[in-house]
């Protein structure tokens, strides 16, 4: 049985011609998803000799990555 969700996913925001709107709905849509790092640092690349530590974060900076590339399905 399907469970019944008051919630409404987000939209993606369709650029409508006016950059600064549409960009300031971008940004709040990836800061509630928690993936606005990844546009102001980038993805975090361990180094060749890296810690345990080190790799543990660059393996969820690529994970994080993953998701954002897969938003619009996420969403839709």
């Amino acid at each position: 049985m399907e469970e019944s969700s008051n919630f409404l996913q987000p939209a993606i925001p369709q650029f409508d011609g006016y950059y600064e709107h549409w960009s300031m709905l971008m940004e709040n849509l990836l800061c509630s998803k928690e993936y606005w790092s990844l546009i102001e640092n980038g993805v975090t690349v361990a180094p060749a000799n890296a810690r345990a530590d080190q790799q543990r974060l660059a393996n969820e900076s690529k994970l994080r990555d993953l998701k954002v590339k897969k938003l619009p399905i996420l969403i839709n």
